[in-house]
């Protein structure tokens, strides 16, 4: 049977272990250097403290009137003892300049030779020396005792090595406790840390932590959106590839560890990174894309930062554009229908009342009146995706009491449009500016929007919409093709979209978005967009068989 082999063990753990050797042998290496560098000190102070006893011997009066006298040792040998007494050292020996004592803690030494060197003394210096005398190994100092400019005698005083063995040995057991503290201490310091280190890695090893980086890296990448994480100063900590992309981020350039600020991100959708507060699918818009921006905060009970996830949802809201203008045109066809129920009725009721050239000039009038709005708008505009758009919009402008019509400059001939511009875009820019006018002057006396659309010198293509509404306020001219900004009620859907979309597409295309309010009053919103390519020509769209669309919105209408 195979014995399962044991699990490695967690990170947490090995910095545990590595932790506490490392916090041992410091420990261990110090008290080492310090107890060598204490014995060090002992001695240099043992020294110190000798050389000071002996050069107060030396220069005390009284031990210059002895040594004067008949017998020095009578006086000197219980000033010796009473120094060695009161100032904690081993020995004070006084001689004569050969070396002959005068004192000695053994009374039997007194007499006898001093065991030591006296050289430098005699030559009037004081010196300290280790030496083996009498009472074995000692720290001792010498020095002279002068009489005038003679030298009448020698002090030695000592410490005995053993006694500052003793001294250090006090203060190693002392250094012993502090660093047995020491340990303990940084032993329990180290296993709280590295029990909270346990927690955030979840009790994985080093290899199990590799693993999971080479995963979620992989699966970061994977992530077709957009990813970004920002810390708790609002800067970049991570981004991926999708974010990069969405964010119009260069490939190559290094973002992480900037600010959101500096990332030159349009001003609303900087704000809302910048945000305290969750974001939830807001809708925000850059140069050229439709934004899903949902912002969560990451937990963790203190400010660490936000996870900020992006979509791209630029198509999307393009066909939502496109479905809204279908269910548009739809009730319009609706209406219209109810319409000519209503005069088919009319006229039947007038054939069966005797009225018959009643009723054929009662539907030949409304006849005309319908294919006179088609001719009108056809010979205007021979664009077919437009002029299908302008019959729809008159249709639904009129449902809402609004009368939609087309100036006489207007003059767009089909074919003149390049590929570049896609009919998408004209739906989007064309239509949303003629809801913002109906919208605009519904409500109002003889409510009015008036579209022209034509081209200047076929290298322009020039989208004006104008309405009898209460115009614009020249101060809030720019803040009306921001995202959010609306004078109406917010809807299920949210306001303030449309106009924002419509500059998005107009810059998209290199092109130019304008609103003025002329004498007269209401608002004229003018778009301009090149025609020309970057080379300079100019590719036009395949014709649109205008018959088919025409006809279907014209039936329609």
């Amino acid at each position: 049977m195979r014995l399962p082999l044991p699990r490695p063990r967690s990170l947490a753990g090995q910095l545990f272990a590595m932790q506490a050797v490392l916090i041992a042998v410091l420990v261990v290496g110090y008290a080492v250097f310090s107890y060598v560098s204490d014995r060090g000190q002992a001695e240099d102070a043992a020294g110190d403290q000798a050389t000071a006893v002996a050069l107060s011997v030396a220069d005390s009066p009284s031990v210059r009137e002895a040594i004067r006298s008949a017998d020095p040792s009578a006086a000197l040998q219980p000033y010796a003892l009473a120094v060695v007494r009161d100032t904690d050292i081993d020995f004070v020996t006084i001689m004569n300049p050969r070396g002959i004592r005068w004192t000695h803690p053994d009374p039997d030494e007194i007499g006898l030779s001093f065991r030591g060197h006296t050289g430098p003394a005699l030559e009037g210096r004081t010196f300290t020396e280790t030496y083996t005398g009498t009472l074995g190994p000692s720290v001792r100092a010498v020095t002279p005792v002068r009489d005038g400019d003679r030298i009448v005698g020698l002090v030695s005083a000592g410490i005995r090595v053993e006694e500052i063995s003793q001294r250090a040995q006090g203060q190693l057991t002392a250094l012993l406790v502090v660093a047995s503290g020491a340990l303990g201490l940084g032993a329990i310091g180290t296993y709280v840390i590295n029990a909270r280190l346990r927690r955030h890695t979840h009790g994985m090893n080093a290899t199990e932590l590799s693993h999971m980086h080479d995963y979620h890296q992989a699966a970061l990448h994977a992530v077709r959106e957009g990813l970004l994480m920002l810390d708790g100063q609002y800067r970049v900590a991570l981004i991926n590839d999708g974010g990069r992309d969405l964010l119009g981020v260069a490939p190559g350039e290094d973002v992480v560890g900037r600010s959101v600020a500096e990332l030159g991100l349009p001003t609303a959708l900087t704000g809302a990174l910048l945000a305290c507060e969750p974001r939830v699918d807001e809708v925000h818009l850059t140069a050229d894309r439709v934004l899903v921006v949902n912002t969560s905060p990451v937990s963790g009970g203190e400010r660490r930062g936000f996870v900020v996830t992006l979509r791209d949802v630029t198509e999307l809201q393009s066909l939502m554009g496109e479905l809204d203008s279908e269910r548009g045109f739809s009730e319009a066809l609706r209406s219209q229908a109810h319409e000519a129920a209503n005069r088919l009725h009319t006229v039947v009721s007038l054939i069966e009342l005797g009225r018959a050239e009643e009723a054929v000039d009662f539907a030949t009038a409304e006849l005309e009146l319908a294919q006179a709005l088609t001719d009108q708008v056809v010979a205007a505009v021979g664009e077919p995706v437009l002029a299908a758009l302008l019959l729809g919009k008159t249709a639904q402008a009129n449902e809402r009491g609004v009368e939609l019509v087309v100036s006489g400059d207007s003059r767009l001939d089909d074919g003149l449009l390049p590929d570049s511009l896609p009919a998408r875009d004209l739906v989007t820019i064309l239509g949303n500016l003629i809801d913002n006018a109906v919208d605009a002057a519904q409500g109002g006396i003889r409510p009015r929007v008036t579209v022209t659309a034509l081209t200047c010198e076929d290298t322009e293509l020039i989208l004006r919409v104008r309405d009898t509404g209460p115009g614009v306020d020249p101060e809030r001219a720019e803040a009306l093709f921001r995202r959010g900004f609306t004078t109406k009620p917010a809807g299920p859907g949210g306001r303030g979209l449309g106009l924002a979309l419509v500059r998005q597409a107009v810059g998209r295309h290199g092109g130019s978005l304008s609103v003025t309010s002329p004498e007269e009053g209401g608002a004229e919103f003018e778009a301009r967009i090149p025609l020309r390519t970057a080379e300079g020509g100019r590719t036009a769209r395949e014709p649109v068989a205008e018959g088919v669309t025409v006809s279907g919105s014209g039936g329609g209408a």
